[in-house]
């Protein structure tokens, strides 16, 4: 992923007030984080949860957009990734290499986005809370111990990620990448390079992790050693989840069998086509570009915000 294929541009923050901090995961590490906040009253609290290999600079103008719109809004990196890896004890501001680090996605779940509801909900206890994932921020919905303790949540290109609801022939480019590069790089090196393709290094355990997901043919759902899995029933919230028809990674049986593991609700699925944002496309990425602000972001702010 390169800049150019995101292109999202950071809508501006003049009537916003945006802080860079250290949010502690449940295990104490310290985990990048931006909160932003509106100058005015405060109606909202929101936690935008990542996709895997995506730095959290990229949900940057939404967040702004739901701050001037009167929320209090914090996204953040999952450990060993963007601003929350460590850094080299030598060097301004360089990281540190990632070989030998110890992450894996379940620890993103279960140590950095648990933590992070937990600070957001005791710091705005008295504010509504939604939670919005994005990709595999939406599948760490159903790995929370607490996330009964959300009463909403948006779901955006998150899907169970099985390689053959994949769109071809985007499918044989990702088993292909995951299997006869992505894998051999990151047991050599011990994590997976940036410049592998991804456009982030990322943790060795975390690559592994996904890279067995995919193939599975339920994903995650399939993972007899995530224990998490039992907490999938537990979240009792308001759920939508939106899919992009032209999203190669997050197509509707993607979505649709991971909102079926979601058994004590009833997920509103939708379909967005590029055209419904007159854009010529949108893809697993392109909801966060500014300039769908008023076509996507309008909608998505107003369903957050509704009570009920």
């Amino acid at each position: 992923m390169n800049a150019g294929e995101i292109a999202v541009a950071s809508a501006a923050l003049d009537d916003v007030f945006s802080d860079d901090i250290v949010v502690p995961a449940a295990d104490g590490y310290p985990l990048a984080a931006t909160l932003f906040l509106p100058r005015g009253t405060r109606r909202q609290a929101v936690l935008i949860n990542s996709a895997t290999a995506v730095p959290r600079k990229v949900y940057r103008g939404f967040a702004g957009y739901l701050a001037r719109r009167g929320a209090a809004v914090l996204t953040y990196d999952y450990r060993g990734t963007g601003g929350s890896r460590p850094m080299a004890a030598t060097g301004l501001n360089k990281p540190k290499s990632l070989a030998g680090f110890k992450a894996t996605m379940a620890d993103w779940a279960a140590l950095d986005a648990t933590a992070a509801v937990s600070w957001m909900r005791e710091r705005y206890r008295s504010l509504p809370f939604a939670y919005v994932g994005h990709s595999f921020g939406g599948q760490a919905l159903g790995l929370l111990a607490n996330n009964a303790e959300i009463p909403r949540a948006l779901l955006i290109a998150s899907q169970a990620a099985y390689w053959k609801l994949m769109a071809s022939p985007e499918r044989y480019r990702v088993v292909a990448f995951m299997t006869g590069v992505g894998l051999p790089l990151a047991r050599t090196l011990g994590y997976l390079p940036a410049w592998a393709g991804l456009g982030m290094d990322l943790p060795r355990g975390a690559f592994e992790q996904w890279r067995s997901w995919v193939m599975r043919e339920r994903y995650l759902l399939d993972d007899a050693t995530l224990t998490a899995r039992e907490n999938f029933p537990k979240f009792k919230g308001k759920l939508r989840a939106l899919v992009m028809t032209d999203d190669t990674w997050a197509t509707r049986p993607a979505v649709e069998l991971l909102c079926s593991a979601f058994t004590s609700i009833t997920p509103e699925i939708i379909s967005i086509r590029p055209a419904d944002a007159g854009a010529k496309a949108i893809g697993h990425l392109g909801f966060f570009r500014s300039d769908h602000r008023d076509a996507l972001w309008r909608g998505a702010a107003e369903w957050i915000e509704a009570e009920g």
